[in-house]
């Protein structure tokens, strides 16, 4: 029996990389963009290589609208939805200090970033809580934040409110639902080269070579991937709100 996974933000960088992993592990997946799927030709492709059924959803997870029918069409199709990743996020249009920077940006990608993330795992929550277990649980749920939940970036506001945001969901959900057999975690990623950080390569290229960095090196999106495999495979379940820092030892060595 084929698993169902819902990954968010899936059809590019590091959701792109999530998506891969499921997909070569023999799961369904279900991805859902704001684009057409034209946009995303390259990389469905890519994912139904594998020879799984992949479904392609153009909404956006600020919407609730879009969630419902979303979460709706899977469940016309699979019946079940055994993974969701939340992964998809925004990073502000235009970077400002604190002091300058506007509702409309904080409105947009804590709206995306957090809102939409919330009342989407509100929904398959929901959802899982319904089903049959298999292999001893109803669902798991990944949550993908980033280590500027608690690092501060006063020149981005808003995205770092959004991701401690998220934080503080993994522990909700995971304290929630541990009775229902279902289990939460998150991932922190650090520095991951995708688009989101291809315009401030330099920037990077220099904190990654000095000392707060213990691994001199870019993550990858695949880095990303594993950690969620390490969840989603159900080997590890006497934990939840289980937290894995995939940062190149920033968080667990220089912040201490």
């Amino acid at each position: 029996m084929k698993k169902i996974a819902v990954v968010t933000g899936g059809g590019r960088g590091i959701g792109l990389g999530i998506s891969k992993a499921l997909a070569e592990a023999n799961y369904v997946v279900c991805l859902i963009g704001s684009s057409d799927e034209d946009r995303y030709s390259d990389a469905l492709t890519l994912l139904r290589s594998f020879g799984n059924e992949v479904f392609y959803f153009k909404g956006s997870i600020s919407e609730a609208s879009d969630r419902k029918a979303f979460i709706d069409s899977v469940m016309q199709k699979y019946g079940r939805i055994d993974l969701l990743v939340n992964n998809a996020g925004v990073a502000p249009k235009v970077r400002l200090d604190i002091l300058k920077t506007t509702e409309e940006s904080f409105d947009y990608v804590v709206g995306i970033n957090l809102k939409g993330t919330m009342f989407l795992t509100q929904l398959v929550a929901n959802q899982m809580i319904r089903q049959e277990k298999i292999e001893g649980k109803k669902g798991t749920i990944i949550n993908i934040s980033s280590f500027s939940s608690s690092v501060s970036s006063p020149n981005r506001a808003e995205y770092c409110v959004s991701k401690a945001g998220i934080s503080m969901l993994t522990k909700l959900f995971a304290d929630r639902l541990a009775g229902e057999n279902i289990f939460v975690y998150e991932i922190q990623p650090g520095i991951i080269r995708t688009d989101m950080t291809s315009k401030v390569t330099e920037k990077y290229d220099r904190l990654l070579q000095g000392s707060d960095f213990p691994i001199h090196r870019w993550g990858t999106p695949e880095d990303i991937a594993n950690a969620v495999m390490v969840f989603a495979d159900g080997r590890i379940t006497y934990t939840t709100g289980q937290v894995l820092h995939i940062d190149g030892g920033y968080m667990n060595v220089r912040s201490i």
